[in-house]
């Protein structure tokens, strides 16, 4: 990980982290981690083998076996293709849960790690800039209000076919927020310097935009401290 560019963006379900955090890496010619991915990818795992979500040790030991492979934009668990299977309602809430769990976190923590590579890296999560890269030359902190990222996911869902209530999302993000920030291990914050974007007014096109800003000027301001020599 050392010597690695790092972009880490944290921040709250459905605020388009994971959207802005991929464009940036696609422009850059960075790898990307969909951290987000991994604890869905677990409390996916646990449901198929009958572990319940709140049994911290049994779900920490499938999160630390995960047969996992990133193909591009598949997913596989167990070799089977589980692009959609991740991103349902009912496994996000999942997530939300076992990522909570301190066990399971310290589980994937070097397997997030391990996605430091050349050229660099942009990572989305709750915990990128605080716990798994700490040393990140940049570090945002994408937020929404509620209502707006509620929107959003209600848009993903209905455009996707799904049944969606509206202010049952709502509800579900509350609750999702409030577990991120009261967990005991690596709570959903705003780092002291982690700059705050919020997009609750703000297209994916801006929100790129200005990261991509933040990183030319941390870049130039890291090759400026060098001593020539």
């Amino acid at each position: 990980m050392s010597g690695i560019p790092v972009i880490a963006v944290d921040g709250p379900s459905a605020s388009g982290k994971g959207t802005v955090a991929q464009r940036v890496a696609e422009v850059l010619g960075f790898h990307y981690l969909d951290s987000g991915a991994l604890y869905r990818l677990t409390a996916l795992a646990a449901e198929r083998q009958g572990a319940t979500w709140h049994d911290e040790q049994a779900v920490a030991d499938i999160a630390a076996k995960l047969d996992v492979v990133f193909d591009g934009a598949a997913i596989l668990l167990a070799k089977s293709d589980v692009t959609e299977a991740i991103r349902t309602e009912n496994i996000g809430i999942g997530a939300s849960i076992v990522a909570a769990l301190p066990l399971v976190r310290a589980a994937l923590l070097e397997r997030q790690r391990a996605f430091a590579l050349v050229p660099g890296l942009v990572a989305d999560g709750r915990d990128m800039g605080s716990t798994v890269f700490p040393h990140a030359p940049l570090k945002v902190f994408l937020t929404a209000s509620a209502e707006a990222r509620a929107e959003r996911r209600y848009k993903q869902l209905t455009e996707r076919g799904e049944a969606a209530d509206l202010a049952a999302i709502t509800a579900d993000l509350h609750a999702r927020d409030e577990r991120d920030r009261q967990r005991s291990v690596a709570p959903l914050q705003q780092l002291p310097d982690a700059l705050l974007l919020d997009t609750t007014e703000m297209g994916i096109a801006e929100a790129v935009q200005q990261v991509l800003a933040w990183w030319h000027t941390a870049t130039e301001v890291q090759r400026k401290s060098v001593p020539s020599a």
